[in-house]
């Protein structure tokens, strides 16, 4: 496999974070190769590792004091062996080409766990709709979507939202998208549901990290109630997180944004989650007013030469992490296990490093990566496309339902890969291989396209 990593550090010698998800999966997947030498010889790494599409594009728009702004937007199209490219819209100032290849590569194997059929890719751009107001952001997303509209389709590519893409981002992105198509499809997921949205789509990243956690769990004959836990971010996927973990009998002590973290001692019950739903959803505030708010909580600005988050420095059982990649250093992995943190369940795509990976691992701790444990999301994405397809709408129990029966399927999937290749109890092995020959065995069937 080093002839792999050595293709993509000569090819694309500055994308760090697309090295980092690459040489992950080709290590996991050795064993594999070894076992079955026809995937080699048909060169299925060599394909995985390269973009099926790459579309970069220039969106031009207008801000409210008639100045026109310039930012730029990607679309990775990884890989469709067994679906159309399925995957979310980014919007974020560190957007660049690496993170959206590393997450289009993640994506893939995320999918094939699911057992949807749905292929992976991702996109977006370095807009910031923080501070920009709502007839900003409509103009940024009608600029963004009159390029991307000729490359997306429900059996093309079907994106959805991911960090700065929420529910009114996708409402203007779809509604160019319909007028330049002239069809109303279900070309985007994440829709609102009074037009085609599906019930527990906002909910379901957060809810699949906790469920994920919960069967992991229950292989050691424990449960997630009354477990104290450590969860970062404070968006969508970390809210729902907080949520689901409430409804378990769990207790949540941090929630975090980038420019700080808040720890309250006493929980982030259901009447404070809904004040951090309502500040970060509507006020678009700061997790600092959470303090304010709750003085028995305790308010720390992140410090980011420091060379660790102390968010992960507090006693707890469980941590999830879910603001975005490479959050948790080897530092803050260990800060983790000396204080008491025996179950990592990842919500964000990515947010540990590989040091501190090996420090789960070497700890046997119950850690899940982002491609298993956060693939709750693009699961509900599928069920929205189905329910769309067949122009109906499930009610929330079963869409809640059929979520858990595909979380419960993916670790069963990982476990049962770890188990056959050597490393039982090994999610990351896991679910790379359990995704990995999934999309081989596809694009073995469909011969070199």
């Amino acid at each position: 496999m080093d002839i792999i990593i050595d293709i993509v550090n000569t090819r694309d010698p500055f994308e760090k974070e697309f090295h980092q998800a690459v040489t992950e999966v080709a290590k996991s997947v050795k064993p594999v190769l070894d076992k079955n030498p026809e995937y080699r010889h048909a060169g299925i790494v060599e394909r995985m590792i390269e973009p099926e599409r790459m579309i970069q594009f220039r969106i031009p728009w207008v801000d409210d004091r008639g100045i026109v702004r310039v930012n730029r937007g990607f679309r990775i199209q990884m890989n469709s062996a067994i679906g159309p490219y399925k995957g979310g819209l980014r919007f974020h100032p560190s957007v660049n080409l690496s993170i959206m290849k590393f997450l289009a590569f993640e994506q893939t194997f995320k999918n094939a766990l699911t057992t949807l059929p749905i292929g992976g890719g991702k996109g977006g751009s370095d807009f910031d709709p923080k501070g920009k107001s709502d007839n900003e952001v409509m103009r940024f997303c009608q600029s963004f979507m009159s390029e991307l509209f000729r490359h997306i389709g429900p059996d093309t590519d079907i994106p959805a939202g991911d960090i700065g893409v929420g529910a009114r981002e996708i409402g203007y992105l779809f509604g160019m998208c319909k007028k330049l198509k002239n069809e109303f499809t279900s070309v985007l997921t994440g829709k609102s549901l009074n037009w085609g949205g599906s019930l527990i789509r906002p909910e379901a990243t957060g809810y699949g990290a906790v469920f994920f956690a919960k069967e992991m769990l229950a292989t050691r004959k424990e449960s997630i109630t009354g477990k104290v836990c450590l969860v970062s971010g404070s968006g969508n996927v970390a809210q729902y997180t907080v949520e689901k973990l409430n409804q378990m009998g769990a207790k949540v002590v941090v929630l975090s944004d980038t420019s700080g973290y808040i720890y309250d001692e006493k929980g982030i019950d259901e009447a404070k989650l809904q004040y951090v739903m309502y500040l970060k959803n509507v006020k678009r505030g700061r997790i600092k007013e959470y303090a304010q708010k709750y003085p028995e909580s305790v308010y720390t600005a992140r410090n980011a030469g420091s060379g660790h988050n102390p968010l992960w420095n507090h006693k707890a059982d469980c941590a999830f992490p879910s603001a975005t990649q490479n959050e948790i250093n080897a530092k803050d992995a260990q800060n983790l296990i000396n204080n008491g943190v025996y179950v990592v369940s990842e919500g964000a795509n990515m947010p540990t490093t590989p040091e501190g990976v090996d420090i789960f691992l070497d700890n046997k701790i119950l850690y899940a990566p982002g491609k298993a444990a956060n693939a709750g999301g693009v699961a509900v994405s599928g069920l929205e496309m189905s329910q769309n397809a067949m122009k109906i709408k499930w009610p929330r129990e079963e869409v809640e339902t059929k979520l858990m029966a595909i979380m419960k399927s993916i670790h069963e999937a990982c476990l049962s890969a770890s188990q056959e290749y050597g490393t039982p109890g090994n999610y990351v092995n896991g679910a790379n291989i359990a995704g990995f020959i999934k999309v081989a065995d596809a694009m073995m069937d469909q011969g070199v396209v």
